[in-house]
């Protein structure tokens, strides 16, 4: 439960998981295209990360694609995978740079245009890296993350390598895509919206949740800098009382 000590502000989160919303909203206001939303989104991401990592923040979870996001109109995905693409490409070396590893979530036997390969290369070029973790989750979904998990237990089970009796949630948690990291501690959903929407469902139970207006191209350092503050001014119980949780911090 505690928490990390840096930057200005004085309680910090471990792991921010982000849902970027809003690109398609901003683009519009502007009488542009959906695709320059999401490229303008882009640049948002890079603050976000470069504001994360300066602050001291271990973790950094992103929805950049759903897995939802397939039933979109196919000129736009196309576009989407075309930007993730090229993302990696731009932006690979300055992350390694600054010592930041990269990993990618989700069914990313689905992806293709040779996207499967640059991300196999991001991570293995960045494996090392100790300063944060950033995880981009692509084709993820929170209920298709469970079921894998399930599988594979149930698969071991089958094989008798597992006892079925011994599973419990730390078993069942190692399974999951975020298995190698801490709970999210903050979740941010920019663009008004207050749900969710299928994003680490598992992960999820006992963070915080901060919902803003911004569209996500306009998430600036200041504008993370809002989201911690008032995550510093939370009393996080974890099914405690009050009291007992302020004996914990």
């Amino acid at each position: 439960m505690p928490q990390s000590q840096a930057g200005g502000t004085s309680r910090l989160p471990r792991h921010v998981a982000v849902i970027m919303d809003g690109n398609g909203r901003w683009a519009q206001r502007r009488a542009l295209p959906r695709h320059l939303g999401h490229r303008a989104g882009a640049k948002a991401v890079r603050a976000t990360v470069e504001g994360c990592a300066r602050r001291g923040i271990e973790a950094l979870t992103v929805f950049a694609f759903s897995s939802e996001n397939w039933q979109r109109p196919g000129e736009e995905v196309d576009r989407l995978m075309q930007l993730f693409v090229e993302s990696i490409d731009k932006e690979i070396d300055e992350l390694h740079a600054n010592q930041i590893r990269v990993r990618f979530i989700g069914d990313l036997s689905r992806l293709r245009d040779g996207l499967p390969e640059r991300i196999a290369a991001a991570e293995a070029r960045t494996a090392r890296n100790k300063r944060m973790t950033f995880y981009v989750a692509v084709s993820y979904g929170g209920r298709w993350d469970i079921v894998e998990a399930a599988r594979r237990l149930a698969r071991r089970a089958v094989a008798g390598k597992l006892d079925v009796a011994g599973i419990d949630e730390a078993t069942f948690g190692a399974e999951l895509q975020l298995h190698d990291a801490p709970e999210p501690d903050l979740f941010i959903r920019t663009g008004g919206d207050h749900r969710i929407s299928n994003f680490l469902l598992w992960n999820l139970a006992y963070t915080e949740l901060y919902f803003c207006d911004t569209l996500w191209p306009d998430f600036d350092d200041e504008a993370l800098e809002t989201a911690l503050r008032q995550f510093a001014r939370r009393q996080r119980r974890f099914g405690l009382t009050g009291a007992q949780a302020q004996g914990h911090e």
